[in-house]
């Protein structure tokens, strides 16, 4: 991405922010795997949506009209020797120039450099809770400050969550921001396929994931956006299942959700298919069921409804179709009220969509179910599963669907970014019929 796009971003922030202020925001740290060993570094959101550098061992430093310049990144110096082991660093140097910082100093000045410049400010921006050994470093600067009253230093009267303000930033995706999702949803589709097409009675579940991961691979998706969950016949009724270990049966329906991470965003796709290529007839009930559900929920993403309305438009259909099954009895308005569904269907309609697969954002404004508006991305995916059970009837046994596309609220309605990924019945049997030619 545009390093002008992150320079935006600051410039938003400063905005906000207003002179007297400041802001601190601390890099992910390195994670130990096991011995000697780290898991792979994935640099903090919020950190990298300000300023696109991806290395850990950083901070940055916002302050507003600074005369030298606002934006200050302290990060790890250029070393030949650790560099020869570990790989390139960016340095200081290079912190600047591509990186967009006005000033840059070496990551060990921290305590000789920060504390000063929280002299200047009467509020300061921070995402406390995160990271617990940054926070006891702000609380000992802040301590440090007081302990100098006395000669006229001031310490910040006031602390403001950095974090909210920026969850309220990212809310709304910038053109640029929903380019890169459309990568990775397109990453995602071709991996869905993939799957889809390399399916069979007798395959474990793992040797799908392997399918998706080779797509992600192959598409220069280092990661995914999240552990893939491919369930097979009552796995697919385990809504985080991510053993993945289980041998896919005959008979059975198998459920992925699997999304890529491109550039730092997510794409997060679930599709629910037939092991064999043929959905038995219960199987298809539901699964036609679901779709209905998604999309009478679609249907309800324009600008000026709330978030609640797709929710409550597929609990209204999955409801009545519970009902029509004989999986649910009583009136419809009834067991809406009684949330009789929540037997089958357990869990919400979606969720916020970017940089964190389950992305920030509140859902609720005082109170108030939050209002779409154009550049939000969501999940629309709807579910049904049925687990074995005395009191139903066994054809219904270990039936597990769920259905999700992403979807962008634009100025006229909506965008499904997904759409390219079948998902009727018929399109599934028929992209899974020409498998033998994969």
């Amino acid at each position: 991405m545009d390093k002008t796009e992150f320079k935006n971003r600051r410039q938003q922030l400063i905005n906000l922010m207003g002179a007297g202020s400041m802001a601190i925001l601390p890099a992910a740290p390195m994670r130990i795997r096991n011995r000697e060993v780290h898991y792979p570094y994935r640099q903090d959101s919020n950190f990298y949506y300000l300023t696109g550098f991806p290395e850990p061992e950083a901070l940055a430093v916002i302050v507003p009209h600074r005369e030298q310049g606002q934006y200050i990144l302290f990060c790890r110096e250029k070393d030949p020797e650790k560099e020869t082991w570990h790989g390139r660093r960016v340095g200081l140097e290079g912190a600047c120039e591509h990186y967009g910082a006005d000033d840059a100093f070496p990551i060990t000045d921290v305590d000789d450099i920060v504390p000063g410049l929280m002299e200047s400010c009467r509020r300061l921006y921070y995402p406390m809770g995160y990271y617990q050994e940054f926070d006891e470093k702000i609380m000992e600067w802040m301590n440090q400050l007081r302990g100098r009253a006395r000669a006229g230093v001031v310490a910040p009267k006031e602390m403001v969550t950095l974090d909210h303000v920026l969850h309220e930033m990212r809310l709304c995706k910038s053109a640029a921001e929903i380019e890169v999702i459309r990568t990775a949803a397109a990453v995602t589709i071709r991996a869905h396929k993939r799957a889809m097409q390399s399916c069979r009675p007798g395959l474990f579940e793992y040797q799908l994931e392997a399918e998706i991961s080779h797509e992600f691979l192959q598409s220069g998706c280092r990661s995914p956006a999240y552990p893939a969950i491919v369930g097979g016949g009552k796995n697919a009724c385990i809504l985080h299942y991510t053993d993945n270990s289980e041998v896919l049966n005959e008979g059975d329906l198998v459920l992925i959700d699997a999304g890529a991470e491109w550039d730092y965003y997510a794409a997060d796709i679930t599709r629910t298919f037939p092991v064999n290529g043929h959905f038995t007839k219960p199987q298809q009930l539901i699964y036609e069921l679901v779709l209905k559900a998604q999309r009478a929920a679609i249907d309800k993403i324009y600008p000026g409804y709330h978030w609640n309305e797709p929710y409550e438009a597929a609990v209204e259909v999955v409801t009545k179709g519970l009902i029509e099954f004989g999986l649910l009895v009583g009136k419809l308005d009834v067991l809406i009220e009684e949330e009789a569904y929540k037997r089958f269907y357990m869990h919400r309609i979606g969720h916020w969509l970017g940089m964190d697969v389950h992305d920030p954002g509140e859902y609720k404004v005082d109170e108030v179910w939050r209002t779409l508006k154009p550049g939000m991305v969501m999940t629309v995916e709807p579910g049904i599963y049925i687990p074995a059970a005395e009191d139903i009837a066994r054809e219904w046994w270990n039936i597990g669907v769920r259905i999700e596309d992403n979807i962008l609220v634009t100025e006229g309605g909506h965008e499904i970014l997904t759409a390219d990924l079948p998902k009727t019945v018929a399109e599934i049997e028929a992209l899974m019929a020409a498998r033998e030619a994969f």
